[in-house]
């Protein structure tokens, strides 16, 4: 994997770059739609290419090591064979999903030990485990096995986590520079910052993360409860310390305006399920704010979704047809909505890349900001 830093925005940490993985350039800063169980939900492939723009998407290695399982995923050639997806694929380590099933896991020093949330069958994750696993869904890009504590974990536990996760992220380090990739394309391996809320251990696992000169980083543990600002600051905090010559990939995050601000603050990569799953719900994105479509408000309202929406279902549905089709529980309401919100969050993110290189994004992002934030 290859990092190419192309351009800085004035009076910010913005920045614009170019990611070359075995599977195609990503541009950055970029959002990456999460494909949990090997598909983004309610999207078809050729969709997230032609409608969403996607340059590249998640799957998750908890999930896909229970269901298929890696006999499957193997015997398919990895994950890019087995959905469909002919670009770059990032998973997690799934180090937040066993952090979720807190009353079924036990974490000690060999690594998590939990128990299935489809039939109670008991598992463990160790660091050089989840390397294996991410071997053999051929990710582009793998994530170090980690643990996420709560967001307002008091300092004894965040100390005791961060040790426990710097502890890992060493053998998992060791065991992914003695290990191949099983499909003939090269593989990278990102470390993740953790700390919860307290700048030193935040300083220390950044610096600790730093030095390891993998091809790229992770910040960690952020949006798990603490508030926005907090979230911020710690980001400030990381992105003095992680190198400015490899990508800063932010998990889980979040909201336009948490990606807004992140981008501000030097971050590359981002991912998150909001567009999706609130788009399921109801709950649409736009440049001028966010539109609850079970409202009465858009009933008899027959303009387009987004009439310079970058997607065709933008310009093709109503917004009183969209309405229509949540009120009457039809699947293609969520098809529909999850196809728009991943739209908007690309052209978001491809907005801001823009404005970086022509040198207002400082400008531009302070007037999104007040406008993606509001309730329509």
């Amino acid at each position: 994997m290859d990092f190419k830093l192309q351009h800085t925005a004035p009076g910010s940490k913005a920045r614009a770059g170019e990611i070359t993985t075995a599977h195609g350039k990503i541009l950055t800063p970029i959002f990456m739609p999460v494909g949990t169980v090997g598909s983004v939900k309610a999207v078809h492939t050729h969709e997230l290419h032609d409608a969403v723009h996607a340059q590249i998407i998640l799957g998750n290695t908890y999930h896909l090591y229970l269901r298929p399982g890696m006999d499957i995923i193997s015997r398919a050639g990895g994950l890019h064979k087995f959905n469909g997806w002919d670009g770059p694929i990032l998973t997690d380590s799934g180090g937040f999903q066993v952090f979720s099933l807190s009353d079924n896991r036990k974490l000690t020093e060999e690594g998590a030990h939990f128990r299935s949330h489809i039939d109670g069958s008991h598992h463990l994750f160790t660091p050089e485990k989840v390397v294996d696993i991410q071997r053999t869904i051929g990710s582009d890009i793998m994530m170090a096995l980690d643990e996420c504590p709560p967001g307002l974990s008091d300092r004894s536990y965040a100390r005791k986590s961060l040790d426990l996760t710097l502890r890992w992220m060493q053998r998992g380090w060791k065991h992914f520079n003695e290990t191949q990739p099983l499909y003939g394309h090269s593989q990278a391996w990102f470390p993740i910052v953790q700390g919860c809320t307290f700048e030193d251990l935040r300083r220390e696992s950044a610096s600790r993360v730093a030095e390891l000169g993998a091809d790229g980083n992770a910040i960690g543990g952020l949006a798990v409860g603490e508030p926005a600002e907090v979230m911020y600051d710690m980001i400030d905090v990381v992105n003095e310390i992680l190198p400015d010559n490899k990508p800063r990939y932010l998990m889980g995050v979040g909201t336009p305006v948490n990606i807004l601000e992140a981008i501000d603050r030097g971050v590359d990569m981002m991912d998150c399920v909001m567009p999706t799953r609130n788009g399921r719900r109801g709950m649409l994105f736009t440049p001028e704010g966010t539109m609850n479509m079970r409202n009465k408000k858009w009933a008899d309202d027959f303009r387009p979704i987004w009439e310079d929406g970058p997607s065709f279902v933008d310009r093709q549905y109503s917004r009183a047809y969209l309405r229509h089709l949540f009120i009457s529980d039809e699947i293609l309401a969520m098809q529909i909505a999850s196809i728009h919100n991943l739209s908007f969050y690309l052209w978001l993110v491809g907005e801001a890349r823009r404005h970086i290189i022509e040198g207002d994004f400082k400008t531009w992002k302070t007037d999104m900001v007040s406008r993606v934030g509001r309730r329509l």
